[in-house]
């Protein structure tokens, strides 16, 4: 009988512990809603952000506010969320960056599998293999001759040390053997104008920053990193295609928001994610970009999060590369 008690009064406090968060996830939103954007304004990822944002803010009734708090190549704005307050006011519009930056060790001041619950990831896009027009690169196949033949002279740009573009061409090293010469930037915006000048050769880049040149003919469009041709560019092959055998490789968006975030109010935030993710003009945006959309429970995100990391630390570790 006393066991029996005892079970009732333990069943009776976990059950008063679970009211004060089970009452604050069903009053959630009754504030204005900060979305971390940790890159500048005006940016593809920026874009995106504030078209989420703006649709959000009508299915939870309270305003979403971007924060644009740029640096570290993402990892700025990642802190800050990391340690924010975990009540679902402060979330984090990251970009794959957020996972390549983890494992090149760019941050220790958080943990991306332990500092961060996962909301949702709204779309994938791939990145495009693009080369300076003058350089005679037509071709992924001309450029592993190029880099074999001349490999000092070959360099690829990248928006930062350990971002996506880095890893991607270091993996495309890791694939081919070939050697090329790694030139990080402050950004996708003066990496594409040194790319332009002929001052770097190939540029594993994002869609959204290198669209328009490659309509306008400004740059040379070799293939796609994924598994699929684009439909933005259909006669373009994908890396397979050309002769470099797995190489899947793809940028995304998702929201996160820090560990410890109460579980309801994450659920209620990923439906909320998803439904703004599957308006018209996301859709639109995120089609524009050569993106496919996603929508999935906050554990597929974080499935993703886990199967991502593991591909760039093997890249990392590949070639020794530990950036700080």
């Amino acid at each position: 009988m006393l066991y029996l008690k005892q079970i009732r009064r333990y069943l009776g406090i976990a059950a008063a512990c679970m009211l004060p968060a089970l009452a604050c996830a069903e009053s959630f939103p009754d504030k204005p809603i900060k979305l971390v954007v940790p890159f500048s304004a005006g940016g593809g990822t920026d874009s995106i952000a504030r078209d989420i944002a703006r649709t959000l803010s009508e299915r939870l009734g309270q305003s979403v506010v971007v924060e644009n708090h740029g640096g570290g190549g993402g990892s700025i704005g990642a802190n800050m969320v990391a340690h924010a307050n975990p009540d679902g006011y402060t979330l984090l519009f990251a970009t794959s960056t957020f996972v390549t930056n983890a494992a090149a060790e760019v941050s220790s001041t958080y943990d991306v599998e332990k500092s961060f619950a996962p909301i949702a990831l709204i779309g994938r896009g791939p990145l495009l293999v693009v080369a300076n027009k003058d350089s005679g690169i037509t071709s992924i196949d001309a450029l592993r001759k190029h880099a074999t033949e001349r490999p000092d002279e070959l360099n690829f740009c990248s928006s930062g040390a350990g971002g996506i573009n880095h890893l991607a061409g270091e993996l495309f090293k890791q694939k081919t053997g070939v050697q090329m010469t790694h030139v990080p930037y402050k950004g996708s915006g003066p990496a594409t104008v040194d790319l332009l000048a002929g001052r770097v050769q190939v540029f594993f880049s994002t869609v959204p920053t290198i669209l328009g040149q490659v309509k306008e003919g400004r740059v040379q469009l070799l293939a796609v990193t994924s598994n699929e041709r684009s439909d933005l560019f259909p006669d373009t092959p994908t890396m397979a295609q050309a002769g470099v055998e797995d190489f899947d490789i793809s940028t995304w968006w998702g929201v996160l928001a820090p560990a410890g975030t109460p579980e309801e109010i994450v659920k209620k935030l990923n439906v909320a994610v998803n439904e703004a993710a599957a308006t018209p003009a996301v859709q639109q945006r995120l089609t524009n970009e050569g993106a496919t959309l996603f929508a999935g429970p906050p554990q597929a995100f974080a499935e993703a999060l886990s199967q991502e990391l593991a591909l760039w630390r093997g890249v990392v570790k590949q070639f020794d590369m530990r950036l700080k």
